[in-house]
């Protein structure tokens, strides 16, 4: 059953799915902007919304626009908490180090993925339980056909 969210518009389409069955809204830029190779922006979606509590909204790239042009969002995924209620703002990264991307009002920059949320409670213990993995972080299922040690990598 999909959750309620209000939208409060002020130049923007509304956040919409592409396509039946797809997990991201798409947003749409309320402001046109050129990125320039290596450069980033915060642009306006036009957008803010009211997101029902024990929910989360979160902001991440559409795979068309970096695999195509090289953007990508900064901090992504974007986290929207449900009590914030300013207009949703995306910063995006140009990483194409040649061309310049234009960005115009009406262009679907994001998509914004709409998750239930459960907040913990963090317990302060003198010790964690062993697992599998253990302290073994960035490539520590190993890359290609050998297991690569990471022996004090962070996870």
């Amino acid at each position: 059953m999909p959750a309620t969210v209000e939208v409060l518009l002020t130049g923007s389409p509304i956040p919409a799915y592409g396509h039946p069955g797809d997990a991201g809204a798409d947003l749409s830029a309320a402001e046109a902007v050129v990125l320039a190779p290596g450069e980033r922006a915060t642009i306006g979606t036009g957008c803010a919304i009211a997101l029902p509590d024990g929910f989360a909204a979160f902001v991440v790239p559409r795979s068309g626009l970096a695999a195509k042009h090289g953007i990508t969002i900064v901090n992504s995924p974007g986290t929207v908490d449900a009590g914030y209620r300013g207009e949703l703002r995306v910063t995006l990264l140009n990483t194409d180090a040649h061309e310049s991307y234009s960005i115009a009002v009406g262009d679907r920059i994001a998509q914004l993925i709409i998750w239930p949320v459960v907040r913990a409670r963090f317990v302060p213990v003198e010790s964690l339980p062993g697992s599998h993995r253990g302290q073994r972080g960035f490539g520590s299922t190993g890359y290609g056909e050998g297991l690569e040690s990471t022996e004090g990598a962070s996870a």
